[in-house]
């Protein structure tokens, strides 16, 4: 059975693609470099909006929180930009959450690579040992 669509399904969808333009274009502030927009969760009632960003190439968690509060200030006038664009009675509420799965699927990739490694390294010294 296909999957419906719910309104706060493409709500969240066209929000994630407007929003993702409107910081890199429109929030200027130095303290905000390279954001992502991952996803984009919208509560049933259209009321509110969790926007879950990473920020490209930083690992500082003090410049990753700085970014925040300054998305989380913005979030009004980015609340203001996407009322002009997308159409509808009320616009959510915006919360900027940092997303961390994506630097937390490249923490365990790395483990499965140094285990890999490891493993390897294992089985051509048993190798060795074999053949004496």
């Amino acid at each position: 059975m296909a999957r419906e669509f719910h309104r706060a399904d493409r709500v969240a969808d066209a929000m994630r693609r407007e929003l993702a333009q409107l910081i890199q274009m429109e929030v200027r502030d130095p303290r905000v470099g390279m954001v992502n927009v991952n996803d984009v969760e919208v509560s049933r009632d259209l009321t509110s909006a969790k926007v879950f960003v990473t920020l490209v190439g930083e690992d500082d968690p003090a410049k990753i929180n700085t970014s925040m509060e300054v998305l989380n200030r913005a979030a009004g006038f980015l609340r203001s930009q996407l009322a002009r664009v997308i159409q509808m009675r009320s616009v959510p509420r915006l919360q900027f959450r940092y997303d961390e799965t994506s630097v937390r699927g490249q923490q365990l990739s790395a483990l499965i690579d140094k285990a890999v490694k490891a493993d390897r390294s294992h089985q051509s010294s048993d190798d060795g040992d074999d053949k004496e």
